[in-house]
């Protein structure tokens, strides 16, 4: 089956060499691979708007800056919600921004590979398209981001051995068990890094009555976050808005603490991959007690991941080297080798 006559690729054109991009458009990250390049691009999915145009006045790194500090009409916007989109035209717009920083010219019009949940709708899934055949793609290509994650991982999914990977987003995770190049069995859940964030914002402010902003919260996880105990407990100091009276205070926060607060998230991310576990059928059952489970995404990098899942399923975890780039490293090699593109798109789901 070529690509131009599967149903899950909107065409206009031909194959071009060297002008094709994949994209993962994630809730917390975009990431850019072009096709002999690498990852050119690794920006914050934020937009700093104009609230009467519309118009974009800022994206990116730029935009975050301006999180919480906007002058009165501009705003900023993250335009994905749980891994899809949330905003149309804001993400359009985003999205065109950034394929027009890595692409050679405009008259340049790349095929695009662009990464969804496993759980997206038929209507997110033709909004991604969309937007990205909007900013100028002659074809887009759809690939589910646990298969992207699984190659990226490097992990061997073409073997009759069975696989299987984790990957943690800001606003999905995505569980899946692998074999012979398609996928067995998957679930994903509309949870992630930003639940983490928001648990830690909640937590704070019913224990201390201290309001803390998404930065603020984003920083005492990356700070003193875990969902295992350390060896040695971390501490540190976080500002925030006291509610009672509407002043700046200091607090300090202990990992033990902030683990207690992320704790009913952690809890919902184990069961997801429980719940694969459960069903895989016995003969890749036994395959994973060897091979183990592969973490991926940014929320790969929360301490502790591997010990816990290792404690609570009783196989072998690991955590993939630069978890972030997984997924846009595994669709980066289906635009490098036009054969994985094939594999994949004849193993997907429908097709």
């Amino acid at each position: 089956m070529t690509p131009a006559a599967d149903p899950a690729v909107r065409t206009r054109g031909r194959w071009a060499p060297g002008r094709d991009l994949a994209v993962d458009l994630g809730t917390a990250t975009t990431q850019v691979h072009v096709r002999g390049r690498g990852v050119v691009l690794d920006e914050p999915t934020v937009a700093a708007v104009d609230g009467t145009t519309g118009r974009l006045v800022a994206a990116g790194e730029d935009a975050l800056r301006m999180h919480g500090r906007t002058p009165q009409g501009v705003l900023t916007v993250r335009p994905l919600s749980d891994g899809v989109v949330a905003d149309a035209e804001v993400a359009e717009q985003l999205l065109r921004h950034f394929v027009d920083r890595v692409r050679p010219g405009r008259l340049v019009r790349p095929r695009v590979v662009v990464c969804v949940p496993s759980a997206v709708t038929g209507v997110e899934r033709r909004a991604l398209e969309d937007a990205a055949l909007r900013c100028g793609a002659r074809s887009v290509h759809v690939v589910e981001e646990v298969v992207d994650a699984a190659i990226g991982a490097g992990l061997p999914v073409e073997d009759a051995h069975a696989s299987m990977v984790v990957d943690i987003g800001g606003g999905t995770t995505d569980v899946a068990v692998l074999s012979l190049g398609g996928v067995v069995n998957a679930r994903s859940a509309r949870i992630g890094g930003d639940e983490v964030e928001e648990a830690v914002v909640r937590g704070v402010r019913e224990t201390y009555d201290l309001l803390l902003g998404e930065r603020s919260a984003a920083d005492v996880v990356h700070r003193v976050g875990s969902v295992w105990p350390l060896a040695t407990e971390l501490t540190t100091r976080v500002r925030g808005r006291d509610l009672g009276t509407g002043l700046p205070r200091t607090v300090e926060l202990g990992s033990t603490q902030v683990r207690r607060m992320v704790e009913p998230v952690t809890v919902q991310t184990v069961e997801v991959v429980r719940q694969v576990l459960d069903v895989c059928p016995p003969e890749l059952a036994g395959d994973l007690v060897d091979a183990g489970v592969v973490l991926t995404g940014g929320g790969a990098l929360l301490r502790g991941w591997a010990e816990r899942l290792r404690h609570e399923l009783g196989v072998p975890v690991r955590v993939a080297d630069e978890p972030r780039h997984a997924v846009v490293r595994g669709a980066g090699a289906c635009v490098d080798d036009l054969a994985v593109l094939r594999r994949v798109l004849a193993r997907a789901p429908g097709t």
